[in-house]
C-alpha cells in the first residue's frame, strides 16, 4: 500500500480530467484563455497549464523519477488539451508499486529561488499539491471573473448544486 500513491496520481488525474473539462466550457476563446485578476499573475491559460505542470513534478521525483518534459504547445485550447492529455498519460504510467518505500525518499527541488530538501510526504503534501492546486483554483478564479459561467461542482466534479446557483 502506498499512501503518496493514493495522495498523488489519482488525485492529480482527478483534477486534470476537471481542468479539461472547464477549459472546454471556454469555447476556446481567447477573452478567458487570456484572463487575468491582476496585471502581473499568469492568465487563465497558464494557470491550467501550471496546474499540469504541478501533476507531474508532484509525482515523479515522489519514486526518483525525471520530471517528464511537457512538448512545446500553444496556450489556445488545442495546446492546454494537448498538455493535459500529456500529463495524464504520464501518471497512468505510473503503477502503485512504483511509490513503494517513497517515504523513505528526500526530494531536492528549488521553490522560486529556495533551494529545498523535503522528506516524500512533506514534498507532496507541503509543496507539490497546494501548487497544483494554487494554479488551478487561480485558472478558475480568472475564468469566474471573466464571466464564464463554472461554479464549485465544477471543480470538483462532486457538488451538486441547481442550474445557475453558484457562489
Amino acid at each position: 500500500m502506498s499512501a503518496l500513491y493514493d495522495a498523488s496520481v489519482p488525485v492529480f488525474l482527478h483534477y486534470l480530467d476537471r481542468s479539461r473539462l472547464i477549459l472546454d466550457r471556454t469555447g476556446g476563446r481567447a477573452e478567458f484563455l487570456e484572463a487575468r485578476l491582476a496585471p502581473d499573475m499568469f492568465s487563465a491559460a497558464q494557470q491550467f497549464a501550471s496546474a499540469a505542470g504541478f501533476a507531474l513534478r508532484g509525482s515523479f521525483p515522489l519514486i526518483g523519477l525525471p520530471v517528464p518534459g511537457f512538448p512545446s504547445a500553444a496556450m489556445d485550447l488545442d495546446g492546454l488539451m494537448a498538455r493535459i492529455g500529456f500529463a495524464e498519460a504520464r501518471l497512468r504510467g505510473l503503477d502503485r508499486a512504483d511509490f513503494e518505500g517513497c517515504e523513505d525518499r528526500t526530494v531536492s527541488h528549488i521553490a522560486g529561488f529556495a533551494d529545498l530538501n523535503q522528506s516524500a510526504s512533506d514534498y507532496l503534501h507541503r509543496f507539490a499539491a497546494p501548487n497544483f492546486f494554487f494554479h488551478m483554483s487561480m485558472g478558475f478564479a480568472v475564468l469566474r471573473q471573466a464571466g464564464l459561467e463554472i461554479g464549485k461542482a465544477d471543480f470538483d466534479g462532486q457538488h451538486d448544486y441547481p442550474p445557475g446557483f453558484r457562489f
